[in-house]
C-alpha cells in the first residue's frame, strides 16, 4: 500500500486525534507557565500542535519514531521540537516550567516503579516552582444506558480507516480497551484486525504519593468532563518546590 503517511500515524490520528475535551485545561496551564512545555507521549501532536499554534514552544517526547516524524512535519512552521525517548529515561539538556502527560499516558506504565522513574525524570527537568500535570482515568463510570459509540473513521488517499471500541474490560487495577480496526481499500476490499490497549488504574491520591517519591508535591486536581463518546478524567497537578 502506498501512502503519504504511515499506517501507525493514521490509526493514531483516527483513535486519538478527534478528542478535544482536555485542550482547555492544557491551554490554561500553558498560559500561566511562561516558557517551553514538555509533552510526554505526544504522538502525532494533538496537544503539542494545539499549544504551539497559540504561541507556546513545545517539545514532544515519544518512543515511536513514525509518530514523531508526523509531528515534526505538521509542526514545521511552529515552535515544536521532538525527542525520541522512553518516558522513564529521557534527557532534554534544559529545564521547563511545565510538563504534561495527556490521555492517560502515565497509565500505560504498568508498575509504580516505572511511573516513579518517569516522575523523577520530569522533576529533574522542571524549573523550581514548575508544574507537571497528568490526566488519569481513576475508574470506569457505571453504564448509564447510553447507546454504544459510533466508530472513529478517517479517509486517507482513498483508504477508509474505521476503529470501533467494542469493549472496555474492567479488571483489578486495569482497564483493557478492545477495538476492531477495519480498513477499506479504494477498490472496496475490507480487512480487519483486533486492537487492544491496557491501562493501569489507580486513584489520584496514589499518583500524588508516587510524585512525592520523585520529589514532587501535590498542587491541585482538575476535572475533565465526559463527552458523548469519551469518559471524563482527573488531572493531577504536581509541583517542584522552589
Amino acid at each position: 500500500m502506498s501512502m503519504a503517511i504511515g499506517e501507525q500515524t493514521v490509526w493514531h490520528d483516527v483513535e486519538c486525534g478527534s478528542y478535544g475535551a482536555d485542550l482547555a485545561v492544557w491551554e490554561e496551564l500553558a498560559a500561566t507557565a511562561g516558557g517551553e512545555i514538555l509533552d510526554l507521549g505526544c504522538g502525532t501532536g494533538r496537544v503539542a500542535l494545539h499549544l504551539a499554534r497559540r504561541g507556546h514552544p513545545v517539545v514532544g517526547v515519544d518512543i515511536e519514531p513514525e509518530l514523531l516524524a508526523a509531528l515534526a512535519a505538521r509542526g514545521a512552521e511552529l515552535p515544536v521540537l521532538t525527542l525520541r525517548a522512553d518516558a522513564r529515561d529521557f534527557e532534554l539538556g534544559r529545564r521547563v516550567p511545565l510538563a504534561l502527560a495527556p490521555m492517560q499516558t502515565l497509565q500505560l506504565l504498568d508498575a509504580a516503579d516505572d511511573r516513579i522513574a518517569c516522575l523523577r525524570r520530569v522533576a529533574d527537568h522542571l524549573d523550581p516552582g514548575g508544574r507537571f500535570a497528568a490526566s488519569i482515568l481513576e475508574e470506569m463510570p457505571a453504564p448509564d444506558g447510553s447507546p454504544p459509540p459510533l466508530p472513529d473513521v478517517r479517509e486517507v488517499d482513498g483508504w477508509v480507516y474505521s476503529s470501533l471500541a467494542v469493549e472496555a474490560a474492567v479488571g483489578p487495577g486495569e482497564i483493557v480497551i478492545h477495538r476492531l480496526r477495519q480498513l477499506v481499500s479504494p477498490e472496496g476490499e475490507l480487512s480487519e484486525e483486533p486492537n487492544r490497549v491496557r491501562i493501569t488504574t489507580f486513584p489520584a491520591a496514589q499518583l500524588e504519593e508516587e510524585g512525592a517519591a520523585a520529589g514532587l508535591v501535590p498542587v491541585e486536581r482538575r476535572q475533565i468532563g465526559p463527552t458523548d463518546i469519551h469518559v471524563g478524567a482527573t488531572v493531577v497537578v504536581l509541583g517542584k518546590e522552589c
